[in-house]
């Protein structure tokens, strides 16, 4: 697992995946992770190559991200990415904006 960001980086992201954004969290891991039945999904870390969740209390899942990021910028994007991915998967309505 190589990173293009710092570990203050990584741990904002997580933070704000966390706080702002759980339940798109868990929507990526049931449609895009492999993990239909999860119930809970916390961001564990994030590198070039993908986003990781910790599962029901546990288990480690990454979800790559399709493509090598090389800078923080491109982590936005990528999320929204996975996440109307998941939504298409999941045949659920994205919101609006993210």
């Amino acid at each position: 697992m190589s990173t293009p960001f710092t570990a203050d980086a990584v741990e904002a992201i997580k933070r704000h995946m966390n706080d702002d954004h759980a339940g798109d969290s868990l929507l990526i891991v049931r449609a895009l992770g492999g993990r239909p039945a999860a119930t809970t999904a916390v961001t564990s870390d994030v590198d070039a190559e993908a986003i990781e969740f910790t599962i029901d209390g546990g288990e480690r899942v990454r979800v790559p991200w399709g493509a090598t990021l090389t800078e923080r910028a491109q982590v936005r994007k990528a999320v929204v990415t996975l996440y109307r991915r998941a939504c298409a998967e999941l045949g659920v309505a994205p919101r609006g904006e993210h």
